[in-house]
């Protein structure tokens, strides 16, 4: 894992093959969202299939709304298939599956997205739960990795987005609506 800095540097470009909403094939990229003028909410996951990811992947699409509402774009990625992504995408969500996504989930499945942003445990050819936040610019906003047993907490998402576009000086516990510092 690389420990080069990221934050405030522009952000790794990438495009992968994914499953989209409409659950066809297709492709994301940064370049993309970029060029739409869109904020990109990059988060990487362990694998399909299991336990707490599809609470994340779920709670993300259940509120993503409000990250349109924002222009966000949301990408979820893990070094799975498409067609393992699109097997849980059709398996309804009281089956340990995902049902209907609003965003698309990318397929990493050469490594080098997840290596790239220094989130891959090499070893196990899986990432860790890594959120990226990229403006429009391409420009790395912000960066979390977690430990794969802890779920990420969508409320916070917001928050860091919300806190981003005011491009102001936020201070701590600040919520969407108050005043940033003035310097």
């Amino acid at each position: 894992m690389s420990d080069k800095r990221m934050v405030a540097k522009q952000a790794p470009r990438f495009e992968m093959d994914a499953v989209l909403p409409n659950k066809e094939f297709g492709k994301v990229s940064l370049e993309e969202n970029m060029k739409n003028d869109k904020w990109t909410v990059l988060f990487f996951y362990p694998m399909d299939f299991t336990f707490v990811c599809p609470t994340e992947i779920t709670s993300l699409s259940d509120r993503y709304d409000e990250f349109e509402d924002l222009d966000a774009e949301i990408i979820g990625v893990s070094t799975d298939t498409i067609h393992t992504h699109k097997a849980w995408i059709n398996t309804a969500r009281d089956e340990n599956g995902l049902g209907e996504l609003k965003y698309p989930l990318a397929a990493d499945t050469n490594h080098s997205v997840s290596r790239e942003y220094g989130v891959l445990i090499e070893d196990e050819g899986i990432a860790l739960r890594g959120l990226f936040i990229i403006s429009p610019e391409g420009e790395l906003m912000y960066s979390v990795v977690n430990h794969n047993n802890i779920g990420r907490d969508v409320d916070e998402t917001l928050r860091v987005l919300q806190a981003l576009q005011t491009g102001g000086l936020c201070p701590a516990n600040w919520k969407p609506g108050q005043e940033t510092l003035n310097v």
